[in-house]
């Protein structure tokens, strides 16, 4: 398990989190295990990933984060509204470079 992010790491993960664009949209269905697969492997991929919750799902976005972070063993950087943004260190090709805390 990866260790909790400093403020300042967040920080940083929340600023290179406001230029993308949410990836996934969570409705009324809420988790499944098919979102919770295709979250998985798009973390790998990218790394810091921006989800979207829409009106029609009843569920709160900060469990829903919780939620997925536990399954994909990720960190929630961050949730505001129903946006939740997401972030876990690629296995095989790390990425992002955080700063030290």
């Amino acid at each position: 398990m990866i260790d909790m992010l400093s403020s300042k790491q967040r920080a940083y993960l929340m600023s290179m989190a406001s230029n993308i664009t949410p990836i996934f949209q969570i409705g009324k269905s809420s988790l499944t295990p098919e979102i919770v697969a295709a979250v998985d492997a798009a973390l790998e991929k990218r790394e810091l990933i921006k989800i979207s919750v829409l009106k029609n799902c009843f569920d709160d976005p900060k469990e829903i984060a919780q939620m997925i972070a536990e399954r994909t063993h990720a960190q929630v950087v961050q949730v505001i509204g129903k946006k939740i943004v997401l972030f876990r260190v690629s296995k095989k090709k790390p990425v992002i470079e955080l700063p030290k805390k």
